[in-house]
């Protein structure tokens, strides 16, 4: 019998993308930009704000949550790849923006901690208000309960994400699955478990997990149920999605290669998780990232100063930091006409 084909091979080609980051930890609007990117002032203006203030711009907070729309063969799709740890917030934020959360067909998250889901039931109940139907794309292994230990041996909890029936009474389709998928007509690819290969990415050995209440807490320092996003754009190559790579970010870079070894990747995008503890791996990243020759990288979230500054030394303007309210646009045509 033969293998079953993965879904990443039908992946397909779309013409456009648009990304506007409605969560992140950093408001800059006077952050380095690419050529492809607008900043916060121009988009609230463009959403309608009279005049620049602190209640016409979003809020920073830790986390992660990004708007997608693609376009292909003039068929567009919405989603939202992660929310962020708080509802209001999120809702602000969006509002702040113009968004249309009707528009929102699903969600994708990445891993199953507050600061990536926390605002998930606002989104699903601010969607399903504006008229739209919206499935959420999840896996199992998202809802163990999670734990941090500090340096001095203590263990503290982190909140409990939404679970799925929650999601569903909020009026949200939950498809929770630990396999890839394609989502919207196949313009999305999302990731099953990310093969952890590099000697290196080992991931956070203060991270804790537990099935349920009564169970005790066990190390989870690779959070298996990280997920990745990827769309592939004409012309341009891979827009690789990694919330926070705790997988690790040449981990991530590894997988896309090996799903797609045909198709460069263009950009990488999100948090990079490289601050803190994990700064000790900055070096061994900076090298792991040489070899792909990426044009474009997008850092936000957990990335961390040092990761950022020791990134943009090795690789120049291809490094750029996110920040809330930035657009940026993937499009062949417009980039190559700038």
């Amino acid at each position: 019998m033969a293998a079953a084909k993965s879904p990443a091979s039908a992946l397909k080609t779309i013409d456009s993308l648009v990304v506007e980051v409605i969560t992140d930890d950093v408001s800059d609007t006077y952050v380095s930009k690419t050529l492809f990117a607008v900043s916060e002032f121009s988009n609230v203006v463009m959403a309608g704000a009279k005049v620049i203030s602190g209640e016409t711009l979003l809020c920073a907070n830790l986390g992660f949550g990004l708007k997608l729309v693609s376009e292909a063969e003039n068929v567009r799709h919405t989603l939202l790849f992660d929310t962020g740890p708080e509802g209001a917030i999120f809702i602000r934020n969006c509002s702040n923006l113009g968004i249309r959360l009707g528009e929102v067909e699903s969600i994708a998250v990445s891993h199953g901690h507050w600061d990536h889901m926390a605002a998930l039931p606002h989104a699903v109940e601010a969607i399903v208000k504006d008229g739209g139907r919206v499935a959420v794309h999840v896996n199992p292994d998202m809802f163990n309960e999670r734990a941090v230990r500090l340096k001095s041996g203590m263990v503290v909890p982190v909140a409990n994400v939404p679970g799925p029936r929650e999601l569903e009474q909020r009026g949200a389709q939950v498809v929770n699955d630990a396999d890839a998928r394609l989502l919207l007509d196949a313009h999305f690819y999302y990731s099953g478990e990310i093969p952890r290969v590099t000697p290196f990415e080992k991931g956070r050995v203060d991270h804790l997990a537990r099935t349920s209440p009564d169970a005790p807490w066990q190390p989870d320092p690779l959070l298996m149920d990280e997920r990745m996003m990827v769309a592939h754009v004409r012309n341009l190559g891979l827009i690789v999605f990694s919330a926070c790579s705790h997988a690790g970010i040449v981990n991530v870079c590894l997988h896309a290669r090996d799903l797609f070894p045909d198709i460069p990747i263009y950009c990488i995008m999100g948090g990079l998780h490289l601050g803190g503890v994990m700064e000790r791996i900055i070096p061994e990243t900076v090298e792991g990232l040489r070899p792909f020759r990426i044009p474009h990288i997008i850092t936000g979230h957990c990335t961390g100063w040092r990761a950022l500054h020791a990134l943009a030394d090795a690789f120049g303007d291809a490094v750029s930091q996110s920040a809330v309210g930035t657009k940026y646009t993937f499009d062949a045509g417009h980039y190559l006409s700038l």
